[in-house]
């Protein structure tokens, strides 16, 4: 039976590139997104085509009700589930300046951003906890994606920054509690990647990355870039090295004179 990863907001941007990358590797995949299942026929298929199983999990990771169904789902279609990648996000609506950006911004952030992968790991945290002591051989991981925003301060999307540190504490905190278990926690720190998300300000960053030596390696980061890292950790190839967070950045943390 082929081992089996689920990644939220896996149809587009860097989660399509995840799945994309252990679809490739042979890897039974479930992607979760809110869209309906019919707007994501064209990734289901190219999905697909690497001979695994792919399945869609539709559901609002901040939503008690969708993170139990997709916890459902998966027993039903795979029966366990070896790999946990929380990537699903969003960004501020409205980029605003911390003097005047809103609850409500700040409050739907932190549910998608922060709260949903939270209670998610909790949940599928414990079926890993049962499947292992049923069968010592089982192999898990959980993979949380951040960002540089996590360490980096932007203050006109001050939430999104928020939100990305407190799932950099998660990891922390769940590696610490899965440790007895051998189920490590792992986090990947994407920089500048083109997705998306990034549309919107690509000319911004075209300067800073071309004209102005923002980052060592002079390039925009790709999904498939946090898709082979990705790859990397649920293969156990880090498997000693629980809590450990991976810059997929072009050097941008680097410190330089």
């Amino acid at each position: 039976m082929n081992k089996t990863v689920l990644v939220t907001g896996g149809s587009r941007g860097i989660g399509f590139g995840i799945a994309r990358c252990l679809a490739e590797a042979g890897y039974d995949v479930a992607i979760n997104g809110v869209r309906d299942e019919s707007a994501v026929t064209e990734a289901m298929e190219d999905l697909k085509s690497f001979g695994g199983r792919v399945i869609y999990c539709q559901g609002d990771v901040s939503k008690t009700e969708d993170r139990q169904k997709m916890v459902e789902k998966i027993e039903a279609e795979f029966g366990k589930l070896n790999f946990l990648i929380n990537n699903a996000g969003v960004a501020p609506n409205v980029r605003n300046d911390i003097l005047e950006a809103t609850e409500e911004s700040f409050e739907r952030l932190m549910k998608i951003n922060l709260q949903g992968p939270y209670f998610l790991t909790q949940a599928f945290a414990n079926k890993m906890v049962e499947w292992k002591q049923a069968d010592k051989s089982f192999e898990a991981a959980i993979v949380n994606v951040t960002s540089i925003s996590s360490d980096v301060a932007s203050v006109s999307r001050g939430e999104y920054c928020v939100s990305k540190a407190g799932l950099s504490m998660m990891t922390k905190l769940f590696a610490v509690r899965l440790g007895e278990y051998n189920i490590p926690v792992f986090e990947i720190k994407p920089g500048i990647i083109m997705t998306d998300m990034t549309s919107g300000v690509t000319s911004k960053y075209d300067k800073l990355i071309f004209e102005e030596d923002l980052l060592v390696q002079a390039r925009w980061g790709y999904p498939e870039d946090i898709g082979k890292v990705c790859r990397s950790l649920v293969a156990g190839d880090l498997a000693y090295s629980t809590g450990q967070v991976i810059n997929v950045d072009g050097g941008f943390m680097l410190p330089r004179l």
